[in-house]
């Protein structure tokens, strides 16, 4: 052994002790405003059905008409492969997982529409489709039919509808406490939001509710979409959505990007209205770094294109949905809207290519690291967040097995959870 170095020190540990006691209040600020994503899992996408429209078979009903689509305009692999440019090597397992998944869940999350979809109607109708809604979602999680997560988006908070959207919402929240309880996978969407203080309303009436029905505080959270140009950009110049965050307190699980009213409101044309314009291109950064770190997830709009007509017009579509869909993944926007059955196809299509093709090397540079094996890429432990958090992504929504994972990382799930979320343990606990 080499010599011992001796090791000295200038400062008194009172410094220390003083600096660490001038920043216990930021330390408390950064726990309170940035705790991490919540290691839950995360939709892929959201199904909008307006409230008159929903009914018991609706989950099973889109499933069976996005199989007849696949059957009539993709009857195989190749078909598929050739109409999307998928690969010859992605092509049967993307297929199969695909047709796979719309047998067993077709929708993983569903919002029974009472706001733009539904529109404007009687307030005996609304009362009744509010109710009815809470008594089918509850059935359905009662009966194992029930998609991961559902609930419904009600009117805004402008004063023309303001009375109409709180109403609707007592009538859903009593429902489901009258017919069951709320389910584990509730999910409420405020939409329109354009100033802070509409936020902090819906916190409130949240607050009301819980209290009627004696209910843990913040048992109820929201999403809140984003619509408006003010919701990104204050009149003061600020960032008027990293506000609405804050508004929420710890109430907001979602931040939604709304393609075409956004669109409209900064006078985009009707034919350049998509999620791929620049300007929603920069809308959804805003979003994307307000909310890092909060623990507040980001999702991508939709297409109004749908995959109907003859089978050229579906694969056009179809191309459409599916370009997008990928070009948000790599952007880091894991969820999206789909507006039709015969989008359910290129979703679950987009969403499973792009977990298949990069997970051999994820699996490599996360084993490479948890072994600290050491490789042709030095990845850091925040990278290692991201590799796992890629994996667990593929694994919920059915693109990967657990199985095949733990083949190729030597880890099991609590590993990967540990990896993608730190402050649940030590990174290095299952370094083997």
């Amino acid at each position: 052994m080499g010599q011992q170095e001796k090791v000295a020190t200038s400062l008194a540990g009172a410094v220390s002790e003083d600096i660490s006691a001038s920043l216990a209040p930021v330390d408390a600020e950064l726990a309170r405003r940035y705790p991490g994503d919540p290691g839950t899992r995360q939709p892929v996408h959201t199904v909008y059905v307006p409230g008159d429209v929903f009914a018991a078979d609706t989950i099973r009903s889109w499933g069976d008409q996005a199989l007849a689509a696949l059957d009539e305009h993709a009857p195989d692999a190749a078909s598929l492969a050739e109409a999307l440019g998928l690969s010859g090597e992605l092509a049967a397992p993307v297929y199969d997982r695909v047709r796979a998944k719309l047998e067993r869940e077709p929708i993983e999350d569903l919002r029974v529409d009472f706001e733009d979809g539904y529109g404007g109607r009687g307030d005996a109708e609304e009362d009744a489709h509010a109710a009815r809604a809470a008594r089918l979602i509850n059935e359905a999680y009662a009966q194992g039919t029930a998609a991961p997560y559902m609930g419904i988006r009600m009117k805004c908070m402008e004063a023309a509808v303001r009375d109409r959207g709180i109403r609707t919402l007592d009538v859903f929240l009593t429902g489901l406490i009258e017919t069951g309880g709320l389910p584990g996978g509730l999910v409420l969407t405020l939409p329109k939001v354009t100033y802070t203080e509409q936020v902090t309303a819906m916190v409130r009436l949240l607050e009301e509710f819980e209290k009627a029905r004696g209910l843990d505080a913040g048992r109820i959270g929201f999403e809140i979409q984003i619509e408006t140009s003010q919701s990104i950009l204050a009149a003061d110049g600020t960032a008027a959505v990293a506000r609405m965050i804050d508004a929420a307190d710890g109430r907001a699980t979602g931040l939604h990007y709304g393609t075409f009213d956004y669109s409209a409101c900064l006078g985009v044309s009707a034919a350049y209205q998509a999620s791929d314009h620049p300007a929603a291109d920069h809308a959804k950064a805003v979003m994307q770094v307000a909310a890092a770190g909060t623990g507040v997830r980001v999702s991508d709009g939709s297409t109004n294109v749908l995959p109907v007509g003859t089978t050229e017009k579906v694969h056009d579509a179809w191309r459409l949905h599916y370009g997008l869909t990928r070009r948000a993944l790599a952007r880091a926007y894991y969820q999206g809207w789909d507006m039709h059955p015969g989008h359910l196809p290129t979703r679950y299509a987009a969403v499973f290519a792009f977990y298949r093709e990069g997970f051999e090397q994820a699996a490599a540079r996360l084993s490479a690291y948890a072994n600290h094996a050491g490789g042709d890429v030095m990845d850091e432990p925040a990278t290692a967040k991201a590799l796992s958090g890629y994996l667990l992504r593929g694994i919920d929504c059915g693109a990967l097995d657990t199985a095949e994972v733990a083949r190729l990382t030597g880890l099991t799930r609590a590993d990967l959870d540990g990896f993608a979320s730190p402050r649940r343990g030590d990174l290095t606990a299952t370094a083997k």
